[in-house]
C-alpha cells in the first residue's frame, strides 16, 4: 500500500513538471504558433552556427549559413535531440523534423542570431517529433557571422563556427 501512494506520489509529480515544462512562451506576435498548437517538447540547445565566405549577388561576398549543428537537452540537462542542416531536428527516439521559416523577429540582445518560428516541412520515424507542426527558436545568445569585412575573395570558401545557444519549443496540434 506504501509503496503504491509513493508510485502515484511520483507520477502526480512527473506529471505536473511535464505539465508546467509545456507552457507557451512569451513571445513577439509575430512567433506566435496557432492557437490550436500545444507545446509537446521544450529543449535548450548549445552548439555552434556554421558560416561560410561565399560570393553572392554582383559577386559580393559575404558570410553564408550552412547549417546549425547543436545538442538539445531536457531540464534535466540530459541531449536528447541533436540539430542540423535543414534545418532538421532529431530525436533520441528515431523520430526527426525538417523545418522551414515563416517568421523572423531580431532577437533582444543585439549580439544574438534572431529568434524564429518554423513550420514543419516533413517528419521521419515515430516518435515525439512525428506530429511536430511548429517550431520556436528563441532566448538566444551569439551565433551571429563574423564582421563583413572579414569576408573576401581570399577567404572565399572558408568557414566559421559561431557558439550560440537558445531554447526551442516544439508544438503539435493539441487534442
Amino acid at each position: 500500500m506504501n509503496r503504491q501512494i509513493c508510485v502515484v506520489v511520483a507520477a502526480g509529480a512527473l506529471f505536473a513538471a511535464q505539465v508546467q515544462a509545456q507552457v507557451r512562451p512569451e513571445v513577439p506576435e509575430s512567433l506566435k504558433t496557432p492557437a490550436g498548437e500545444q507545446v509537446v517538447l521544450a529543449a535548450h540547445a548549445t552548439g555552434v552556427q556554421i558560416y561560410v565566405c561565399q560570393a553572392g549577388a554582383e559577386q559580393k561576398f559575404g558570410w553564408a549559413l550552412k547549417a546549425p549543428e547543436a545538442d538539445l537537452s531536457d531540464s534535466a540537462g540530459k541531449v536528447i535531440i541533436h540539430h542540423s542542416a535543414g534545418p532538421t531536428w532529431k530525436h533520441v527516439d528515431g523520430s526527426e523534423v525538417k523545418g522551414k521559416v515563416v517568421a523572423k523577429q531580431d532577437a533582444p540582445k543585439p549580439d544574438a542570431i534572431p529568434w524564429l518560428l518554423l513550420a514543419a516541412a516533413s517528419h521521419s520515424g515515430e516518435g515525439i517529433l512525428s506530429r511536430v507542426t511548429s517550431i520556436q527558436r528563441i532566448h538566444t545568445e551569439g551565433g551571429l557571422a563574423p564582421a563583413a569585412n572579414t569576408c573576401d575573395a581570399s577567404a572565399n570558401g572558408k568557414e566559421t563556427r559561431s557558439a550560440y545557444a537558445a531554447d526551442y519549443y516544439f508544438y503539435a496540434p493539441g487534442h
